[in-house]
């Protein structure tokens, strides 16, 4: 652990206030949207807005880093997300926000890209997993960090705004400053989506309902809680809870997935979350409920990201899993996309109101854990044995560190083959 933190701390540093600036524009944008009055069905096509945009960077960003490399592309997108940070506030218009939201989507995405991999290259085979746990961890306590910051300022000014710039704007220069080498790029090509679903369907459905599922956590949190009349602080605590679970229940996860038929456990983790949103929906004005309800969902359905890469792993050919994460990356992205969107819709005042963000989440939750249930009766389960290792991502990366944790996966089984190989 230390040797990753030696080598890659300026880079991890750099992500951490990255994602500092990412998660504080989310919430703030939720809650300034409420001042301004935009209705929750605009303000998902704001949410939204940024999925569309990371989707798009996800797949345009390598051809871009290809053509006039790492550097440049870093620097151009990075200057374009601080530009975007001081615009909100300057043109409070729902039409200007989404599409400021989905430049800033395609400019995260496209940093992202870039700096997971020179995370990957600063790796080798021996700390490989190491940096993905940090890189994971620096996430979440970035996005967690983030939800303080919205105490700092007034919302209905400029001052939070300027700070989530500042922050991201900082950020590039650890990351520019220790980089060394420029890593070679080149993205492996994605398999067919038909060949993915033939190969893993609850891996295919697990993602794209677990990607509505989190952009209503990431983008629709903070629009519910203003509009369920909770307090700034009130507000930075509720969004805070959902990553603060994810890195609690992140290893706990991990470890039962390596000990019993993953489809059971993921059937077992989407109900847990489930119940939770069916409980907060109907018990939302108690504010410590809400809180425990947070804490579960965002600490089953993270978790859920890795084990559903990890569960479709165990159906693939080595050869295959490093294609196989563009498509599951791509189909977590549409079901982003159409999260908040819908989120929105049910939220509206003539439909179910502010509970309808977590009936969204709920529906979608029993909707995995019934298909996981499914799934169990159609195929035998794989021995314990000769499963791969679940390798900790939260979703909120770009498909470079999946690709990043397919490769630790291979190494890491090969090395126990052989290792079990030699003592026999």
């Amino acid at each position: 652990m230390w040797q990753v933190l030696s080598s890659a701390w300026a880079l991890l540093l750099g992500m951490g206030m990255l994602m500092i600036g990412n998660g504080l524009q989310g919430t703030l944008l939720g809650v300034r949207g409420d001042i301004e009055g935009f209705s929750t069905l605009q303000m998902s096509f704001v949410m939204s807005a940024y999925f569309v945009g990371f989707l798009g960077g996800s797949r345009l960003a390598p051809e871009m880093i290809r053509r006039v490399g790492h550097v440049r592309v870093f620097a151009a997108l990075a200057s374009f997300i601080s530009a975007v940070m001081i615009l909100y506030p300057a043109v409070t218009n729902p039409l200007a926000w989404m599409l400021l939201r989905v430049l800033i989507g395609f400019c995260f995405s496209g940093v992202y890209v870039t700096a997971e991999s020179w995370l990957n290259n600063a790796s080798d085979n021996a700390n490989r997993g190491k940096a993905l746990s940090l890189y994971m961890i620096v996430q979440m306590i970035g996005i967690v960090s983030a939800q303080a910051l919205l105490l700092v300022g007034d919302p209905s000014g400029y001052e939070t705004f300027v700070i989530a710039s500042v922050v991201v704007s900082v950020s590039f220069a650890p990351i520019l400053l220790s980089i060394s080498p420029t890593p070679a790029f080149d993205r492996t090509k994605p398999m067919s989506l038909r060949q993915l679903m033939d190969a893993s369907p609850l891996g295919c459905v697990g993602m794209f309902l677990l990607g509505g599922v989190f952009s209503a956590q990431f983008g629709m949190s903070a629009v519910y809680a203003a509009s369920a009349g909770l307090s700034l602080t009130q507000i930075s605590i509720f969004v805070a809870t959902f990553y603060v679970g994810a890195v609690v229940m992140q290893y706990p996860l991990g470890w039962m997935s390596d000990r019993m038929d993953r489809r059971i456990l993921i059937l077992f983790g989407a109900a847990v979350a489930g119940a939770a949103a069916i409980g907060a929906m109907i018990l939302g004005t108690d504010f410590n409920f809400l809180l425990i309800a947070a804490f579960l969902i965002g600490g089953m359905t993270n978790p859920l990201y890795s084990l559903l890469i990890a569960h479709t792993n165990d159906y693939l050919d080595y050869d295959d899993m490093p294609a196989a994460s563009g498509g599951l990356v791509f189909i977590n992205g549409l079901g982003a996309v159409a999260g908040p969107l819908i989120t929105g819709w049910l939220m509206g005042d003539s439909v179910f109101g502010a509970p309808g963000f977590f009936l969204f989440m709920a529906v979608l939750l029993l909707m995995l854990a019934v298909y996981a249930g499914y799934r169990t009766t159609q195929r035998p389960a794989i021995p314990n044995d000769e499963t791969g290792i679940m390798s900790p991502m939260a979703p909120t990366g770009s498909p470079v560190v999946v690709e990043f944790a397919q490769e630790y996966a291979i190494e890491t089984d090969i090395e126990e083959q052989e290792a079990a190989a030699e003592a026999s």
